[in-house]
């Protein structure tokens, strides 16, 4: 971003914040959910928040208005969804503790299982839960369209679902749902190729089955996503089959609705200009090194494109804690604020304190009134109660 004298109108209140920070803009997040909701009213499907995506509880009075419920990868997802959000809790993960097992049963609606022997360890306390839970397996279509092997649940020696060679249809009893995963930052083509291939494979034991999940990954507030295409696969696949649809996205309801705003506190010279930032690419938005992609900063551009050009690094030690070279039309100064863009998604979810390195505030802002509240600051005892 430009300095502070020059800063944008529209970010002029980050000038009163404490760095690092991530600011999430609640007008932008209910533009996206309010295309999410017109997907469930357009085809009935049920869309749930993925919390591994996206766990900003103080935005669930916001998006439980809207969606349906939340997908828990695990105990603590599943509690904060229970204790937050109050709709439907759906649960999945490679594998249950036993000695989370019980509580789960209490917590969810819906616990689907990776494997049949996971399954068949867990049916007899499932199928005695005091509470009305359904059951489902995760199945590996065996069809990739995620380029990045990272992501890709389908990927060669994959341990997420059950391929079909390893599908036992006699311990179908109790289980009243499928659900599959392919994708990641997708559009519709790419659900409607994993659909042919999962009915193909699997559609012969969909008569015995209730709902479907269709996983998350669909980019639906994207500007380019073929929304009419995805709410024409849904609409067609539910006149086949007569089943429930979910999807649970979780990066869609926080796309582009966020930032992360830091400080530069120091810039050395070797071979290229390096501003040092009081973030970090490791700690505090990870995806940037696992991804790996490039973000966007406030102003800037690509090396040539401007000026003056600097290599933003982080504030840990770890060598590789790099974001990556920017140009800048003017000088970068200590003090300076530099806003990255769409940090809501998977930075708040997966960051650490490595290093000892605080963890940045969390702030809301309303971009159609200006109100901007921070609705947490981390501190030592945050850092200090993760050890022992």
């Amino acid at each position: 971003m430009t300095p502070q004298a020059e800063m944008p109108e529209r970010f002029r209140f980050l000038e009163s914040l404490r760095t690092p920070c991530y600011v999430v803009d609640e007008a932008l997040i209910d533009r996206n959910l309010d295309i999410l909701a017109s997907v469930q009213q357009r085809t009935e499907c049920r869309i749930l928040l993925a919390l591994k995506g996206f766990a900003m509880w103080s935005l669930f009075p916001a998006i439980r208005k809207r969606l349906c419920g939340v997908a828990a990868s695990s105990l603590h997802e599943a509690i904060l969804g229970r204790e937050e959000f109050s709709r439907e809790v759906h649960v999945y993960a490679p594998a249950y503790r036993d000695d989370e097992f019980e509580a789960l049963l209490e917590i969810a609606d819906h616990i689907v299982f990776n494997s049949i022997s996971q399954w068949q360890r867990f049916r007899s306390a499932a199928l005695r839960a005091e509470r009305p839970v359904k059951f489902g397996l995760r199945i590996n279509p065996e069809h990739s369209e995620v380029v990045v092997r990272l992501y890709d649940p389908c990927a060669p020696g994959s341990r997420l679902g059950i391929r079909l060679a390893d599908f036992d249809a006699s311990q179908l009893e109790g289980i009243t749902g499928l659900h599959f995963h392919t994708l990641c930052e997708l559009n519709a083509d790419a659900l409607e190729r994993t659909l042919e291939v999962f009915e193909r494979k699997f559609g012969p034991y969909l008569d015995r089955m209730q709902w479907v999940n269709f996983g998350g990954g669909h980019h639906i507030t994207r500007e380019d996503y073929d929304i009419d295409r995805l709410c024409r696969i849904i609409e067609d696949f539910r006149a086949r089959r007569n089943l429930l649809v979910y999807l649970e996205p979780g990066e869609a309801v926080a796309l582009k609705t966020g930032y992360l705003v830091a400080s530069v506190l120091d810039i050395v010279h070797n071979e290229v200009d390096i501003a040092v930032l009081d973030t970090s690419a490791t700690a505090h938005m990870p995806d940037v090194l696992e991804m790996p992609y490039r973000p966007a900063v406030e102003g800037a551009g690509d090396p040539g494109q401007y000026p003056h050009l600097y290599r933003l690094g982080g504030l840990t030690c770890l060598a590789g804690d790099v974001i990556g070279d920017y140009s800048f039309p003017q000088p970068l100064a200590v003090g300076d604020k530099l806003v990255f863009h769409d940090m809501a998604h998977y930075t708040m979810v997966k960051n650490t304190t490595f290093n000892g390195v605080r963890l940045p505030d969390i702030v809301l802002h309303d971009s159609r009134t200006g109100h901007t509240r921070v609705v947490r600051e981390f501190t030592y005892d945050d850092y200090k109660r993760r050890l022992s």
